[in-house]
């Protein structure tokens, strides 16, 4: 029975994932942490200073969230050790799921968008 079984016991390593050092898992905590405390000065500087305005502002928030969210997907996740394959198909996934979300606001008028009335 143990020889039927002898791969269960060996220790795999994961030859896919031998780029996630401790290290790297560090720097990507320093790159989430930085964005973070960018996110934080905008909010309680930059906007109620004057500096920017609130538009602009909640602009630069969903561009920061988006590479918040790749570097969370990617690493802590472990998207970025996929095949090409299934990175593309969740990848072009998002992206169609976003822009109909975007489209039925828009139908839906929750975004202030004046459209031409032909």
């Amino acid at each position: 029975m143990s020889e039927n079984h002898s791969h269960l016991s060996e220790g795999h390593e994961h030859e896919d994932h031998a780029g996630l050092s401790k290290g790297k898992i560090w720097q990507v905590f320093a790159i989430l942490l930085m964005i973070t405390v960018i996110e934080f000065f905008i909010a309680l500087w930059a906007i109620p200073g004057g500096h920017i305005t609130q538009h602009f502002g909640n602009y630069i928030y969903i561009v920061l969230t988006l590479f918040k969210a790749f570097y969370i997907v990617a690493y802590f996740m472990h998207l970025k050790f996929e095949k090409v394959g299934l990175q593309l198909a969740l990848g072009l996934s998002f992206i169609f799921i976003t822009y109909f979300i975007v489209l039925m606001m828009i139908e839906g008028g929750y975004l202030n968008v004046h459209m031409p009335v032909v």
